[in-house]
């Protein structure tokens, strides 16, 4: 099933919840699933960034709680399908046998792949925001969103500065 599947989209605001509910699911998700990754990491800048990005994760739920209740609406999980093949796709790298090194290279990978995503997505629902006058619902979904980034640039510093560079070595 796809975000879209079943669901009928007849205005903007059918379109925002949807992606409201849709971020609720991939964040709830996440906050499952940082643990495990920072338990597998083995940089420890890694793992210090992968705890990190959890307890800001869970202020991200809040936050989505919070537009929730701005919308006079009761916090619902759509389904994300997207966040849940990243997540799988995370959790077939902490099953994988090999270097430390190069798992945490993998690692790093999987999450910008999330980081990625979680950009877009939160890029979305704030353009869907502003053009609907919600303008502190955007405020809050803008807050995530430069922290979706410095969150992709902080795992670059450490690829960059450690990770790969002893991966490469391997």
């Amino acid at each position: 099933m796809g975000i879209f599947t079943g669901m009928e989209l007849n205005s903007l605001d059918d379109l925002f919840l949807l992606e409201i509910e849709d971020l609720y699911d991939a964040e709830k998700r996440l906050t499952k699933a940082l643990p495990q990754m920072a338990e597998a990491a083995h940089d420890q800048q890694l793992k210090i960034a992968f705890q990190s990005h959890l307890k800001e994760t869970e202020k991200q739920v809040e936050r989505l709680e919070t537009i929730f209740n701005k919308l006079g609406k009761k916090p619902r999980r759509e389904t994300c399908d997207a966040m849940k093949g990243l997540i799988s796709e995370g959790e077939d790298i902490l099953k994988a046998d090999g270097d430390a090194a190069v798992k945490d290279a993998a690692m790093i990978g999987a999450a910008q792949r999330v980081e990625h995503y979680e950009i877009a997505a939160y890029g979305t629902a704030r353009t869907l925001a502003q053009r609907l006058n919600q303008s502190e619902v955007a405020r809050l979904l803008q807050e995530t969103l430069d922290e979706e980034r410095a969150a992709d640039k902080k795992l670059t510093g450490i690829a960059e500065g450690s990770v790969n560079v002893q991966a490469a070595t391997r």
